[in-house]
């Protein structure tokens, strides 16, 4: 059901659905940004549809709702262990066409990877989605080339125009909240990005694993992870002991966001340590969004949100560096087929 409401039929309703649910929106937090003087946006809990960030990307995408960035797995103690109790409220996200793709992918991962995470299928299985349109591209993204700027599997579609809110109401649970006047209308979404990439096709470890494009990340990348974190496909943690002083045998288990930039990862016990270089780290990333990922679940993993281009302290464009693997991969090929003529005579 498609209709128009005013704000104050909006904000009743998200009251109605706060009994139930926990409501989480992108939120402007003023002078909490990169620097003193700008914004941060990120995800948090919202009471009205003012609150709610519509003519901006955030900076983080709504992955940390369902997989928080420090996650209690479990407490213990001598003899036994306890799981902690998954919190009884729902939890409605409002969120872009790009990050619904996310979740996707992260639900591949994490449910449909040969075993279930039992702790993100708790989270999961407790939260529905409001998409929120897109008028226009924001900076650095390439969700178009990515089949991620358009989706209709949403609980509900929300565009808001001037004072009037538009809602596409597909989950039949939501038809009593909002109360409203019956109208026709098409959700925004992106039809083109400034920003384009070309995936190659077909890429072969060995091809790739030695070109020279991976050496310029070793003196630009400084290894500080920020692309990891902001990304909503990056799923890797790592888990930590907490020891509590009034009882050394007693604690809790948490699993921590990680990094694949980031110094540590990939040390072994007795000194190993896979990836030293900054560029090989930025080759594992790039191949596990483009190429890895998809041979396993037949798409893409980067969804081209840009967010880790919006991030980078050095401004390394990760959009650009797939660019620039094709060229290279087309330059591979045009010299092979040079060398197939040469020893053909």
């Amino acid at each position: 059901m498609k209709i128009n409401v005013s704000k104050s039929e909006f904000n009743e309703g998200l009251s109605k659905l706060q009994e139930k649910y926990k409501i989480y929106a992108p939120k402007v937090f003023p002078f909490k940004g990169t620097f003193s003087d700008t914004p941060v946006i990120r995800y948090d809990e919202i009471n009205s549809i003012d609150e709610i960030c519509f003519d901006e990307k955030s900076n983080f995408s709504a992955k940390e709702i369902m997989q928080p960035i420090t996650q209690i797995m479990f407490y213990f103690t001598e003899n036994e262990y306890k799981e902690p109790e998954v919190e009884e409220k729902e939890k409605l996200i409002f969120l872009r066409s790009c990050d619904l793709h996310s979740v996707k992918r992260i639900d591949e991962i994490y449910l449909r990877n040969k075993f279930t995470d039992v702790y993100y299928k708790k989270v999961r299985e407790k939260v529905k989605f409001v998409v929120m349109g897109c008028s226009n591209s924001f900076e650095n993204c390439f969700c178009v080339d990515m089949g991620t700027n358009k989706t209709d599997e949403y609980d509900m579609g929300i565009k808001v125009n001037a004072d009037n809110i538009f809602l596409d109401i597909k989950n039949t649970e939501f038809l009593d909240t909002f109360s409203g006047e019956e109208k026709n209308f098409e959700m925004d979404f992106v039809e083109d990005n400034e920003v384009h990439v070309t995936i190659p096709e077909n890429i072969n470890l060995e091809d790739i694993i030695n070109l020279d494009l991976w050496r310029e990340y070793d003196k630009r990348c400084i290894a500080c992870g920020k692309c990891n974190f902001v990304c909503p496909t990056c799923t890797c943690t790592t888990t930590q002991d907490i020891f509590y002083s009034e009882n050394e045998n007693v604690g809790e288990r948490r699993r921590v966001w990680a990094s694949c930039h980031v110094d540590g990862f990939t040390d072994m016990a007795g000194g190993h340590s896979f990836r030293p270089k900054h560029g090989d780290r930025m080759r594992f990333k790039v191949m596990h969004k483009i190429s890895d990922f998809k041979k396993r679940f037949g798409y893409q993993m980067c969804t081209g949100c840009g967010r880790c281009d919006d991030a980078c302290p050095e401004y390394i464009s990760f959009s650009n560096c797939i660019n620039k693997l094709n060229k290279a991969m087309e330059e591979l090929a045009l010299e092979r087929k040079a060398n197939e003529v040469v020893q053909n005579g």
